[in-house]
């Protein structure tokens, strides 16, 4: 009986999620254990003074192609960004967008002075480029980084250093765009290929939404767990749990016994939000900055999209991707020195910091798609999360569905056999 096949999954994230609806849908009911309150991993929104704080700045890209068979985009009520940024450059605000997908974008592109015409054709014919490349295609290709892959396609320094460094440093999480170039076209056509947006309650309605629609599985939250090995799971406190199969979807290097000396490295950011009675870019645009030596990546007005918890003011978030040894007491302040001087912001008010240390995997020889049978780790444990794959919300979806997958036939050849 399927009922009595007992599966663990440890971590509620969106891997986690996945996973249980996929064996939910063929008959199974799963157990996740969670260490924390509530599911969502790393994509979690916070409500504080009224204000509706994501956990670090982050988007849905709905072209990923695994969240559109996941996800009621409807149901999610979505709010786009629009298909370009405003760029802080000595002094000046200037906006570089795709006229193409929105008209209003031509003027303030044709006149911001950044690159040169050569460059806009070039990102015209990239665009083109990669909407028409199979996503597999793109995960074929000799890896080299981002910043080489730019150079080959003959951008000019300017536009790498003042649109395509800032735009992607927040994206990849590292200034330099060491980051594969496989990672850089597959981002680059799910923007050009669909848009950015955020649910209007915020990012955690994705793994809200995600567990609404599961019905037969069991959540144990709060709960710690010290180690795994096959058909069993030990908490913190000592006690255990006996099960047939067991899917880890966070990091297991401490899990694990045979993992403790391969550790995932990852990438960390840090966001600060503040409160500000004006806004000085008025679209929904993220704000980057140009300047190399400046601490801050981005900044970005949520209160220039719908959302359900607005507070009375404007909402803006700043993201840092640069590494350093500061205080919070002391960012803040450096934060703050360089909104005056580089984007001409005063009027704010400190709100809180979020220091996201494990962010995005850091990861080489990124693969878009994986056999089920990849996921194995023993004959009862299974992986998956998105450090198996590429750093993204479409792997980690994807890799929970193969999990899941791996399990289905695990537990099939045992009945055959």
């Amino acid at each position: 009986m399927k009922k009595e096949v007992k599966i663990a999954i440890v971590g509620a994230g969106v891997s986690g999620l996945i996973a249980a609806q996929v064996l939910e849908f063929r008959g199974y009911s799963p157990s996740i254990y969670e260490a924390s309150d509530r599911a969502g991993g790393r994509v979690k929104t916070d409500v504080v003074n009224g204000y509706q704080l994501d956990h670090g700045f982050q988007v849905l890209l709905d072209a990923y192609p695994v969240a559109r068979n996941y996800l009621d985009y409807t149901a999610l009520d979505l709010t786009k960004f629009l298909p370009g940024a405003t760029l802080f450059k000595n002094g000046r605000q200037v906006t570089l967008g795709d006229p193409l997908r929105n008209l209003s974008l031509l003027l303030p592109t044709l006149s911001s002075g950044i690159g040169t015409f050569g460059d806009k054709w070039k990102i015209f014919k990239l665009n083109r480029e990669l909407k028409n490349k199979a996503i597999e295609s793109i995960f074929r290709e000799t890896e080299i980084s981002t910043l080489d892959y730019l150079k080959v396609k003959g951008f000019s320094d300017e536009i790498i250093k003042d649109f395509f460094q800032p735009f992607f440093s927040g994206i990849f999480l590292e200034p330099n765009l060491d980051t594969s170039s496989r990672m850089f076209q597959f981002v680059y056509k799910m923007f050009g290929t669909g848009s950015a947006v955020l649910p209007k309650a915020g990012i955690e309605a994705i793994p809200k939404q995600l567990v609404s629609k599961l019905s037969k599985t069991n959540f144990v939250y709060n709960t710690k767990i010290e180690s795994c090995t096959d058909g069993k799971l030990i908490f913190k406190d000592g006690s255990k749990v006996l099960v047939d199969y067991t899917i880890i979807a966070t990091e297991a290097s401490h899990l694990v016994p045979n993992l403790r000396n391969q550790e995932q490295p990852w990438k960390s950011c840090e966001t600060l939000y503040f409160t500000t009675k004006t806004k000085i870019i008025k679209k929904p645009l993220i704000g980057l900055i140009t300047d190399t030596d400046a601490l801050i990546n981005n900044i970005f007005y949520h209160s220039s999209l719908p959302m359900v918890n607005s507070g009375e003011e404007n909402l803006l978030s700043i993201t840092v991707v640069k590494s350093h040894q500061m205080s919070e007491e002391e960012l803040v302040k450096a934060v703050r020195a360089e909104l005056a001087s580089l984007c001409s912001i005063n009027d704010i008010t400190f709100l809180k910091r979020y220091h996201i240390k494990r962010a995005l995997p850091e990861l080489s020889n990124i693969q878009y798609d994986m056999a089920p049978s990849e996921t194995r780790l023993t004959s009862k444990t299974f992986l998956a999360g998105d450090q198996l794959l590429n750093g993204s919300l479409n792997a980690a979806m994807l890799s929970g569905e193969r999990a899941a997958n791996a399990v289905i036939e695990a537990i099939n050849e045992s009945i055959v056999s």
